[in-house]
């Protein structure tokens, strides 16, 4: 495979993750070390930081040189030869009050798989973390779990962060949306970086849901129909004469133009004259598209 960079986490309220906060958003406390990486193909298994691949004489800051020991890591990537695990290897950086137990380890943050097309699917958490528990290897886990959450929630997450530290507050939060694609055809996560945090580690109790409202746009995005994301999908095999990944953006795109001529007269009788953010509630139907063809992404 192809060295496979990490994308950029870009910080909340930019254009490339505006709406990532319609639906269910994962707080993930941000960590301040080094980013690490580890891969596997028929040649082996790889070490990388986050632009380049990794030896020996320059294994960024000792981590190439104790993930090789790490056994867990060697039987995921020869298990799973299409998976990248992307981590933090915990070294001083600019935060360095961190619990003794904490430093020189390796904790992933996401598993990227890339497809027969060659194109990176994020793993769910939820299949993450069951499955980096069965080899043994670390994770970093959320801290709450938001629905529908506005910025002043984020905001009020970034309180909540002292995970590993052991005075003061951590580096800030990374805010997950695995349903959402930005207006590019790029899933990208959030970030909201500050000074003050209080976290408390929910692993073994899990992480807190809090519901925050339930928008008209969501509930707006219910009227999409089966039957018009079907006719859409089945249009498109006709004319391309099969399916493709490449074909989601068209997809995507066709069935939101259906969706606004076909149901645009029954949102507004049935809410009332309601007041719409359309970019909002695309997002909600882009979701609800997934949810009826999963197969498809």
């Amino acid at each position: 495979m192809e060295y496979l960079k990490y994308q950029h986490v870009e910080k909340l309220g930019t254009s490339e993750v505006q709406g990532i906060l319609c639906g269910t958003v994962y707080v993930f406390p941000k960590i301040d070390g080094t980013n690490a990486h580890v891969w596997g193909d028929a040649e082996g298994v790889h070490y990388g930081s986050r632009t380049r691949e990794l030896g020996l004489d320059n294994d960024n800051a000792g981590f190439m040189a104790a993930a090789i020991r790490n056994k867990g890591l060697t039987n995921f990537c020869t298990d799973n030869p299409h998976c990248h695990l992307f981590g933090e290897w915990l070294v001083p950086h600019s935060l360095k009050t961190y619990c003794d137990s904490a430093w020189r380890r390796f904790y992933v943050f996401d598993v990227v798989e890339e497809d027969a097309d060659g194109n990176p699917k994020h793993w769910h958490y939820d299949r993450l973390s069951c499955v980096l528990d069965k080899y043994g290897i670390e994770y970093i886990v959320p801290q709450r779990i938001l629905i529908n959450p506005s910025v002043e929630h984020c905001i009020r997450e970034t309180e909540d962060n002292k995970w590993l530290v052991t005075e003061g507050t951590g580096e800030g939060v990374v805010l997950k949306n695995y349903e959402f694609v930005n207006k590019f055809g790029r899933q990208t996560w959030a970030k909201v970086v500050t000074s003050d945090f209080k976290h408390k580690h929910h692993k073994e109790m899990g992480a807190p849901v809090t519901r925050c409202t339930k928008l008209v746009e969501q509930e707006a995005s219910e009227l999409l129909s089966d039957d018009i994301v079907e006719k859409v999908y089945a249009s498109i095999v006709v004319a391309e004469d099969g399916w493709s990944s490449k074909l989601i953006p068209r997809l995507l795109e066709t069935v939101w133009h259906d969706f606004v001529v076909e149901c645009s007269y029954e949102m507004v009788k049935k809410w009332k004259l309601p007041t719409i953010n359309y970019r909002t509630l695309k997002a909600f139907v882009t979701q609800r598209i997934k949810a009826i063809k999963p197969e498809l992404f």
